[in-house]
């Protein structure tokens, strides 16, 4: 940070400068902005004021807006009493509960979330209502002052607010037409310019067309690009191609990408991977099989996915429902298997968190077009169990084809089981290549993830115009057998003797080596991918019925966390 003379600061900006920062912007808009409609909204309350008179900063001076007490409540925690901005004193917190707020809290899409909100009819909606139109009022007349393209503001509130969709865009979500009228019959005014937009048939801020985002100009008075003139092919937004959707169900959308390449998201709570999107996988690729060059998977989300859904695995195993149990994990590893033999080639195109189901996706793909701010691994370990959608074969398939003469056998199975066991994730795209999940010479990291798509999108294309040939199932993995199983289990017993995994740690860790070596075989053998795929499938479906397992994946559904037990 820079101080007024120029010269560098000693410390951060810290609660007390960003209070008084904020007071003087404010003053500073309303003595020098003496045309702006909204003038009035920028007069300090006095409470503000006394709250920096008072030096009531937060943590660091010990009270702000809220304080800590040295009494404690029957939860063993301190008590937190809440400023009464009317009395200046410190009372007992109350906290409100709003059916609205409840009804949204499970909804995981934003857009969906916000439109439930503003439109709910209790105290908390009528407060999101006036928010939106006071904001809508604003941001109208700040064109053209500020900028003479709407899309400016957006990107401008996203990268400095962290919003997910800028305020143009929310308004455009509510409905620009409809969501005008009532704020003018709520007393908000909206500049001219908004009005002549709407009196000539159109009724939003952006569009989209053939996958590009346009945005209205009111000074041209018409739609232009909102990332910049030849930019579209190098940052693809799926949401862009709404307009070209070709099938979805509730969880996934495709859309045809342009170029005879088809593209798959989906949306769902941290994006697991259910019932609704492996059917929506499945589609995918038959809809490109029939009617183009090959299919993108990949989304626009926080991440690309955190695994399988844990929920429908719990509620199987505690009911005892191991038939329909048993038809899941089959549906899983056949999808997988999907993805890997398809006649066309699928890319996949992760970012954030690409955990259990989600990286053994990204295990059976044609190629991996990741960002470098990638988080990949095989977790499920952590919750009891072993990856049971093919992730556990994948490992032994690439640990075979690494064996080399000039070394112990067990070595590549060694380190690959190590890192099923330990849940190990890649902190990066690139330390996915250490781990094994990622392929050199064939996968690829992308610095920038706004373009991961786009080049998934050439990736198809180029396999595609390689002549792809569709992959055949593996019947030559070989396998350890016993020779191994015994060098994997005598490690195991020792990680447990030394504190270093618990007693179910060790079992689940048995369970894992026992599939990797292919089973309890005198000498090493040759087997299929299906044959792994089987003994996977009922290590996986016998560590659903041990207690401490369902206590894990309880855990993890509660809290977020999986109990050591």
């Amino acid at each position: 940070m820079l101080s007024v003379s120029g010269e560098p600061r000693k410390r951060k900006l810290c609660f007390k400068d960003w209070g008084n920062l904020q007071v003087k912007v404010a003053k500073g808009v309303a003595e020098n902005c003496p045309e702006d409609e909204a003038r009035e909204a920028f007069t300090i309350p006095l409470w503000l004021n006394k709250v920096l008179e008072n030096n009531w900063l937060g943590d660091k001076t010990g009270q702000g807006f809220f304080k800590k007490m040295a009494t404690r409540n029957e939860k063993g925690e301190k008590d937190i009493h809440v400023l009464n901005l009317s009395t200046h004193e410190y009372e007992p917190r109350k906290k409100p509960k709003f059916a609205s707020i409840e009804a949204a809290k499970p909804i995981e899409d934003l857009k969906a979330r916000i439109k439930m909100l503003h439109n709910s009819q209790d105290k908390a909606g009528e407060f999101y209502r006036q928010f939106h139109y006071s904001l809508f009022s604003y941001i109208s007349h700040r064109i053209p002052e500020i900028s003479d393209e709407v899309h400016r503001v957006d990107d401008a509130m996203m990268a400095g607010f962290g919003w997910e969709i800028g305020a143009f865009e929310t308004w455009d979500l509510l409905g620009t037409g409809k969501t005008t009228e009532a704020m003018k019959a709520a007393g908000y005014k909206v500049a001219s310019w908004v009005d002549e937009m709407l009196a000539a048939g159109n009724n939003s801020f952006y569009k989209t067309e053939n996958g590009k985002r346009l945005c209205y100009s009111p000074i041209t008075k018409t739609y232009t690009s909102s990332t910049g003139a030849g930019r579209e092919e190098a940052f693809i937004i799926l949401n862009n191609y709404s307009d070209k959707t070709v099938w979805k169900n509730s969880a996934c959308t495709v859309y045809d990408m342009g170029d005879d390449v088809y593209g798959l998201e989906w949306k769902t709570k941290m994006n697991s991977i259910g019932s609704e999107v492996l059917e929506g996988v499945n589609k995918a690729i038959s809809l490109a099989e029939d009617k183009a060059k090959g299919l993108v998977i990949a989304n626009d989300g926080a991440n690309f996915s955190a695994g399988a859904n844990v929920g429908m695995i719990f509620m199987f195993a505690i009911e005892q429902e191991y038939d329909e149990l048993d038809l899941a994990i089959r549906m899983f590893q056949n999808t997988m298997m999907r993805v890997r033999f398809s006649n066309v080639p699928v890319v996949v195109a992760p970012h954030g968190l690409t955990l259990g189901g989600g990286c053994e996706m990204n295990l059976h793909a044609d190629k991996i077009c990741a960002a470098a701010e990638t988080y990949i691994g095989l977790v499920e370990l952590g919750v009891g169990l072993i990856p049971g959608g093919g992730g556990t074969k994948e490992f032994v398939l690439r640990a075979a084809d690494e064996m080399h003469e000039d070394e112990p056998e067990t070595v590549t199975l060694k380190n690959r089981f190590f890192n099923i066991a330990t849940a190990k994730v890649a902190t990066s795209g690139f330390e996915g290549y250490q781990l094994g999940i990622l392929r050199k010479g064939l996968d690829e990291i992308v610095m920038n993830q706004g373009r991961r798509i786009a080049e998934a999108k050439k990736s198809v294309i180029e396999l595609y115009d390689q002549g792809y040939v569709t992959p055949q199932q593996r019947k030559d993995i070989r396998v350890m057998g016993r020779s191994a199983l015994g060098a994997l289990y005598a490690g195991i017993n020792g990680m447990w003797k030394a504190n270093y995994a618990t007693e179910h740690d060790a079992l689940v860790a048995r369970k894992l080596a026992y599939v990797m070596c292919g089973g309890d075989l005198s000498e090493p053998t040759l087997v299929s991918e299906q044959y792994l795929l089987d003994l996977e499938r009922q290590a996986f479906l016998s560590l659903c019925g041990e207690r401490k397992t369902l206590e894990r994946i309880q855990s993890v559904l509660k809290s977020g966390k999986p109990i050591r037990n």
